[in-house]
Order: C-alpha cells, then structure tokens, then sequence
C-alpha cells in the first residue's frame, strides 16, 4: 500500500516505523531538510522536502497512486489543506487529519470535514483520546492499561506484577483450577522490555507486566486475584490545564459529579479563564513542584494524582512530589517512550504517552482487513487487534489452536452473538465472530490475513 505521511515530526516518525517496518510504499513530506534526513538516515523509504499541503509536494510524493494520507504535521490547518488538495486534486481515497485545537472539534461545527466541504475522512483527536484513556486509568486503580472493546462486553487489562501478588510462580494452565468461576486469560507478558505470548507453562515473575482479558462484570475480582484492591479515586488532583487537562476535568465532571477534581496551572490567565470555564472543580494558580501549592490542593488525601503539563521532566517530577506527600496514585503524561521503563521503576503508577495513543488511533484504519480496533503496546512490542470474522476469510471453520502462531498470536477472546467465548485449542472460528487477539510486531501482517477474504489472495 502507497501511503503519503506528512509530517517527520514524533508522531510522523512512529507512524513511519509502523508501516515501513510492514514493507508498505511510504513517503514523507516534510519542509524540515533536517527532518528529513533524519528519516532517511534511519529508514528505507521515499522523502520530499517541501511544504506537506502544497500541490506540488503532493505530485512529487506520487499522490494519484497513493491509497492513503496521513497528515501529522504540528500545524492544524496544515494537515486540513493538504487532505483538501489531496482530495480535490489527485482524488486520493483515504484522509486522516491530526488536530489538536479543539475549537475545529465542537461539534457544532461537525459537517466542516464532509465530503463537500473538507473532506478529511477520519481526525485524530490527541487532546481527547488522550483524556479518553487517563479516565480508563482512574476508573480502575492499579491497572496501568486498559483497553475497552469497541461494545464493551470484554476488557483487555494491564497489571504489573508486585512481589505481593498472590499468582506469582503459577503455571496459566492452573489459573482455571484456582479460579474456577473466574473468565480471565493472559495474553501477552513483558519481561525485560520484550513482549512474549504465554503458554499454559509459563509463570508470572515479579515485575512483569501482564495482559489479561476478562469480561467487564468480573474486573474487579480478577483484579483481587491479582493483588489489588484499591478504592475508587473520590480525590482527583490534575497538574496542568492544558487542553487534555481540561478535556479530563470535564469529562470527570459529566460522568462523576460525585468526585472532587482540583487542578494546579502555571500560567495566571490560563488558571483564571479554567476556572471560569469548569461546573465543579477548583482551579489554584501556581507551580506543580511547589510543596505548598500541593498541600493547598489537598494533595495528602487525593486518591490519583495526574500529571498533564507540557514538560515530561515536570509530570515526573510533580507526580513523584505528589506521592511523597501523600497522594496514592499517580499517572503522568510522558512524550518520551524511552523514558517508560524508567519513571515506572522510580514509582509511577501509569505512563500515559500520547504518540502512542495517537498511533493506535491511525493504526486502526490503517490495518487491512476488517480490524474494529487497535491499541499499541509499550511503543510498538506489539498491539491488542479486536477484528470481525468475514464470511468469505479462511479461518472460517478453522480451530483456535490452527491459528494460534507461537510466539506472534494469541487469541484471547471471541465475542459470538453478543456472547464472550473463552476460546479453546479447539473451539471453532465463526463467520461474524469478533476476535480479540494479542499480537508481536512480527505478527501483525499474520493478523491482517486472517481477516481478509479469500479472493484478496
């Protein structure tokens, strides 16, 4: 597949990782001569160096045999002109748009990104996926992932392994035994930053962190079973009222009235017009490493502390001072993924990082075959796929245990009927069956072609 990405930028730069490493036909535009070398020096793919949404860069990048384009530039109307000439010039099929200002989301303004008028076929919302996945986090303490299926009956969560967790050392295949009234199933396992797919022999060790899938009903008992038993959060403290603070403010405000949310920002207008803007919470102006502005906050009986500035060297900082002053949880917003393995290891309860949630959100329309969802893992070990089963795909009539591929594929669960079937060795695949599998990176292409037909091959 031809696919044109604008913008070299961090996100452009996953993305670019992703599909190249798929063997998939990129280009990338981008008016940054340094950039682009950047992406030159480190991956085999085509470049153009020019402005991403002017006409010419379009053509020298081979837009009329594209499939796709990818606009992710950091300037907003940018990434909309080019889906527009895109569109209206080289009548490239398939527009995805990253914006963050949320002014162009109201959805009073919903009909601007139709077809006649700019046709961008799917926006990226950073600002609100990531507030989307920080209100996941709170709502079940002591997960530091959770992925909700597209109709909720499942729940795909991630749990680090304490040395008090009562299942350390346990063969999976025992987990039924100990558990029998329990629908729960690991999925995938990492160990010293590799993401391995389990077999019924393997054991949980301290410090791993496990995916497992439940249904929605039962997390909160396999969550005990795990070792955590935390209070839901009543006390939330936000650093930052930046835009994804804000989105997490209201949205807290609109699905739990009940919870006190306070929130810390720098900058004394910003602070001012937040507070003037937000039903409930309560805005204090000052510096998110200043001790005092914490305790003014309450920061000693806050459940979840959540740190959402700008500066990813402040979040960690701030969320550490916040739990060394009482607050019980933190989850911080951090840019840099190399950074994940080692903020965790300081005592941040949950990463947040938003190249990665905006991957997941691009990766979903990206993927062949009819893929409903994807979430990234850890910066691309691999990533959870929930797809439907077509009626013409090969699997039909397959067992689990014939599509299960060691080491890459794991299927976790089949939704059948509204119903979750825990899928056996040899439970059989369904036409219109909804997968929820877990895959390596190397098995994703494995994963595309399952739930293709079989006239695509």
């Amino acid at each position: 597949m031809r696919v044109i990405v604008c913008g070299a930028g961090h996100v452009g730069m996953g993305i670019i990782r992703y599909l190249a490493a798929e063997k998939n036909d990129i280009v990338v535009i981008d008016e940054s001569v340094e950039l682009i070398k950047k992406v030159e020096d480190s991956m085999d793919v085509q470049t153009v160096v020019g402005v991403p949404c002017h006409p010419e860069s379009l053509h020298r990048a081979g837009a009329t045999e594209a499939e796709m384009l990818v606009a992710v530039t950091p300037v907003d109307e940018v990434n909309m002109v080019a889906c527009q000439v895109a569109h209206s010039l080289f009548h490239l099929p398939l527009k995805i748009a990253h914006l963050r200002n949320q002014a162009y989301l109201d959805p009073r303004w919903f009909d601007l990104f139709s077809t006649n008028h700019m046709p961008i076929d799917v926006v990226i919302s950073p600002e609100v996926e990531i507030a989307k996945a920080i209100q996941r986090n709170i709502r079940l303490p002591g997960a530091f992932d959770l992925i909700p299926s597209t109709e909720g009956e499942i729940r795909v969560i991630g749990v680090k392994c304490s040395e008090e967790c009562p299942i350390l050392y346990t063969p999976l295949r025992q987990l039924t035994t100990l558990f029998p009234d329990l629908n729960v199933t690991v999925i995938g396992i990492i160990r010293n930053d590799e993401l391995m797919i389990p077999t019924q022999e393997d054991q949980m060790l301290p410090g791993d962190e496990v995916y497992f899938i439940t249904v929605a009903s039962q997390v909160d008992r396999v969550m005990l079973a795990f070792g955590y038993e935390e209070i839901a959060s009543r006390h939330i403290l936000i650093l930052g009222a930046g835009n994804i603070g804000v989105s997490l403010a209201r949205g807290i405000e609109a699905a739990h009235p009940e919870v006190s949310v306070k929130i810390i920002e720098h900058n004394k207008e910003r602070a001012k017009y937040i507070s003037q803007n937000l039903s409930q919470g309560v805005v204090l102006q000052g510096d998110a490493l200043d001790v005092n502005i914490l305790k003014e906050a309450g920061v000693q009986k806050t459940e979840t502390v959540v740190a959402v500035t700008n500066d990813t060297e402040v979040n960690v900082l701030a969320s550490l001072l916040a739990k060394q002053n009482g607050a019980k949880r933190s989850i911080t917003l951090v840019n840099n993924p190399a950074y994940t393995s080692l903020v965790t290891s300081l005592g941040i309860d949950a990463v947040i990082n938003p190249r990665m949630i905006t991957i997941s959100s691009i990766l979903q329309h990206v993927r062949r075959g009819r893929i409903r969802s994807v979430h990234s893992l850890r910066d691309g070990l691999g990533e959870v796929i929930e797809a439907d089963v077509p009626e013409l795909s090969r699997i039909v009539g397959s067992t689990v245990g014939n599509i299960n591929i060691p080491n890459s594929i794991f299927v976790g669960a089949i939704v059948r009927e509204g119903l979750v079937v825990v899928p056996q060795e040899k439970t059989t695949i369904h036409a219109g069956d909804r997968l929820v599998i877990l895959s390596t990176q190397k098995g994703i292409g494995d994963v595309e072609k399952l739930f293709m037909t079989e006239d695509y091959f």
